[in-house]
């Protein structure tokens, strides 16, 4: 019956034996005290183990009986114990393989990343943005009263026979006007995010200017203020705003202005009319000079129309007051000039060089004309 049974439970894959005690009706039997008091003998025991649960107890025995050696396998140990020999770094490279080494310089890129972000800082304008200007940030709100734009003072002694920088002949200006300005009345909402500064500006005439050839007060402001608000202009940027207004105290003042009211707010060491930018006219006014002159007739150099010039010149003095202090030169044969270029007088490094040789090196390279900051956005 044991045998059957033994059978019935092996065909079945449920169970197997672990051990069977001695069966007492083998050869010799149990003697003694094995012997119930009846005579009969004690029902074999027999105790079986599930499969399912031979995980729960594994067999204690490691040892291969293939291999010579006894006992436990030292691989472990072994390994154990060359862990242990490692330093915090090996063992680190040891866990994480390749990203041992990324990790770090994930780590490092993300710091510098965090840290233009907060303080603004990148790589140079010109490398990062070609479409835009080349120089740096803008210094916005640093106190100055150098006059910025004013002619070029590289030359002891004009040479008049370069063509460029010199007023084309066209339509009539006003000489000579009252050396004050009224507020030409309008406002605007604000253009641009701002993320750094919104600047309040207004836009003013010269008393005693004849504006009816050009379209009045009105047309000039309307050229300032669309010139301002164009994508391409300089709220392309976003740390940049633009608000008119005609009331209060602005942050500058865009001023048409004849030409001898512009030698004493630009200077005139080299006779060239010229716009500037003074951020302390008359003590306390931040003044963008437009030259009426420039306004009526343009500029040899700048091969646009006169529309264009206009836009150019409103926002080359413009970026001035907001912060790009330097004049920059061409960069590129044949490329768009920059908008801080000074355009008035030349677009052709080599012209330039004669005008202001500090600034300016004589390389060959020649731009062609451009009016905006961002001309390709």
């Amino acid at each position: 019956m044991q045998a059957v049974a033994r059978r019935k439970l092996k065909s079945t894959g449920l169970c197997h034996p672990v051990f069977v005690t001695y069966d007492p009706r083998a050869r010799g039997g149990p003697t003694g005290p094995e012997r119930r008091g009846d005579g009969r003998v004690p029902a074999v025991r027999t105790e079986w183990q599930d499969p399912r649960r031979a995980h729960r107890d594994p067999l204690r025995a490691q040892r291969d009986p293939l291999t010579e050696d006894s006992g436990r396998a030292r691989s472990n140990r072994d390994e154990r114990r060359h862990w242990r020999k490692q330093t915090w770094v090996g063992r680190f490279v040891s866990t994480y393989g390749w990203r041992a080494y990324a990790l770090p310089v994930l780590a490092v890129l993300t710091v510098v990343v965090i840290y233009q972000t907060v303080t603004g800082t990148s790589v140079p304008q010109q490398a990062a943005d070609e479409e835009g200007p080349v120089q740096g940030p803008p210094t916005i709100g640093v106190a100055s009263t150098a006059i910025v734009g004013a002619p070029p003072r590289g030359l002891t002694q004009f040479d008049a026979n370069l063509p460029t920088g010199i007023l084309p002949a066209g339509g009539p200006f006003t000489e000579a006007g009252a050396r004050t300005w009224h507020i030409v009345p309008g406002t605007s909402p604000q253009v641009g995010q701002g993320t750094t500064k919104n600047f309040t500006y207004t836009v003013e005439v010269e008393d005693g200017l004849d504006t009816t050839g050009f379209g009045g007060d009105e047309g000039f402001a309307r050229m300032v203020d669309q010139t301002l608000a164009n994508p391409k202009s300089w709220t392309h940027n976003p740390q940049f705003a633009f608000t008119r207004i005609d009331a209060g105290v602005p942050d500058f003042r865009v001023s048409l202005t004849s030409p001898l009211t512009i030698r004493e707010g630009c200077g005139y060491d080299i006779p060239l009319e010229a716009s500037c930018y003074n951020p302390a006219y008359l003590g306390d006014q931040p003044r963008v000079f437009i030259n009426e002159a420039r306004w009526v007739r343009g500029a040899v150099p700048f091969q646009g129309d006169i529309g264009s010039y206009r836009q150019y010149v409103i926002n080359h003095e413009v970026g001035h007051a907001i912060g790009y202090q330097r004049h920059e030169s061409c960069l590129e044969n044949g490329a768009l000039a920059p908008i801080m270029m000074q355009q008035t007088f030349s677009t052709a490094n080599d012209d330039a060089a004669r005008f202001d040789p500090e600034t300016v090196r004589a390389d060959g390279l020649t731009c062609r004309f451009n009016p905006w900051p961002y001309p390709i956005a």
